[in-house]
């Protein structure tokens, strides 16, 4: 029986949707499912909703929660992260709005820009906490991560710790589909090759029965007038050559070519918002209705969805082989003209030995070079985070794509240190 841990467990809703894969894997039915989240409140409606999920669905697992992180942590099998450092006001608001007064405008802000320089330095701190309470009390566990930044996050566990770590991501699963749909192409049969970084792989080949698609694909999006919300991608596979699996709104912040306050126009003209997080304040207490009714759902149910973990653990346990899209470190150069030290999106075989990445080659080279923009920002996040040299946050800054492209270096020198003053209850910068 196998021991699964839960931390961030009071995201309800991402809980059931890994957790209740799990009850619905024969492998993992019989589970230990241990959960643990620094809110208490949000900790016991997870537990309620996951009994009452669990009873409908036979009630094979037994679902505790914790609250002393390493007694959850202790003898596990598999550590589920899926954490967020701050609430969302003040905290991960200040990430939105100082960069603002700036005239720097983010859509996401939680995997690259100023958003995801200091989500990571909030954050890399207390996952290498978790993970020297894994050394010490279940060493042999696989971590399999779902925070963002991720492959900020992922790469300082797995440059800092010695815990077995994979970055997870839904981006890779969904990426040919989003594309074939939109162009009105059926996506049923189709084989493709992703490989990149998080949220910026690239789908380098896609076809049907040994038939590429990309002709039709190209020729299709080329003849497109509609105003639609995948131009961004459309423009990265006219210019770049190759379609890229994170969304247009999202994906248009990790380049310097969109948000840009001498072109206002350009967010209307690709339908581009910037008040993403914003709204979803506002949906907060409708999330929140909806865990309460689950708790008491009699009918609540599940089926499994396309997150990789149970696969993963499924996998594991049963050594019957399943491929995944995993964020891993470039050791030995999987992506050969990338960094050693970067962390990679590559496709990873999975099975009773863990997980075992593919040695992928080479990237077009265009392709390689636009990645190299954000992994320099990554790596120099990584380095502020372990190293805690304000130096280090200001090159991050500089270095990154879309910052470095609208602000002074002095400007970025003051949203830095005024960003680290409204963190300070998370980040140790000298």
């Amino acid at each position: 029986m196998a021991k699964i841990t839960f931390i961030g467990a009071g995201s309800s809703i991402f809980a059931k949707n890994i957790l209740g894969d799990c009850m619905r894997t024969p492998s993992l039915a019989d589970a230990h499912m241990a959960l643990f989240d620094i809110n208490m409140e949000r900790l016991e409606q997870s537990e309620k909703m996951l009994q009452n999920l669990n009873q409908n669905l036979g009630g094979k697992a037994t679902i505790k929660s914790y609250t002393d992180r390493k007694e959850a942590l202790r003898g596990a099998d598999y550590v589920i992260n899926a954490i967020a450092v701050g609430e969302l006001i003040p905290t991960i608001m200040s990430d939105f709005q100082i960069p603002e007064k700036y005239g720097l405008h983010q859509t996401v802000a939680d995997t690259l820009g100023m958003g995801g320089l200091f989500r990571g330095l909030r954050t890399i701190p207390v996952m290498i906490d978790i993970a020297r309470d894994m050394e010490e009390v279940c060493p042999d566990a696989w971590f399999l991560n779902y925070t963002n930044p991720m492959a900020i996050v992922t790469g300082a566990m797995l440059q800092a710790t010695g815990v077995k770590t994979v970055g997870l991501c839904h981006s890779v699963q969904t990426c040919a589909k989003e594309l074939l749909e939109g162009l009105g192409m059926p996506h049923d049969n189709v084989r493709y090759k992703i490989a990149g970084i998080n949220h910026q792989a690239w789908l380098l080949e896609v076809s049907r029965n040994g038939i590429d698609l990309y002709p039709e694909i190209r020729q299709r999006a080329g003849a497109r007038t509609d105003r639609h919300t995948d131009m961004v991608r459309y423009d990265y596979m006219k210019l770049f050559g190759y379609y890229v699996t994170e969304s247009s709104s999202h994906g248009s912040e990790y380049v310097p070519y969109y948000h840009k306050r001498q072109y206002p126009h350009l967010k209307e003209q690709y339908t581009l918002p910037t008040d993403g997080y914003k709204n979803w304040g506002r949906g907060k207490a409708e999330y929140w209705q909806e865990v309460n009714a689950m708790i008491d759902n009699a009918n609540l149910t599940h089926e499994r969805s396309h997150e990789y973990a149970s696969y993963i653990m499924d996998a594991m346990e049963t050594n019957v082989p399943f491929e995944i899209a995993g964020n891993v470190l470039n050791t030995g150069g999987l992506i050969s003209n990338l960094p050693h030290n970067a962390c990679v999106e590559v496709p990873c075989m999975v099975n009773g030995n863990g997980i075992l990445p593919t040695r992928f080659g080479a990237l077009p080279p265009q392709c390689a070079a636009l990645n190299q923009t954000n992994i320099n920002m990554q790596l120099l996040t990584i380095e502020a985070a372990l190293t805690g040299k304000r130096e280090h946050v200001y090159h991050a800054a500089m270095l990154d794509p879309h910052t470095s492209s609208e602000l002074s270096l002095d400007d970025i020198v003051a949203m830095c240190d005024e960003m680290l003053e409204a963190n300070r209850d998370f980040i140790t910068i000298k």
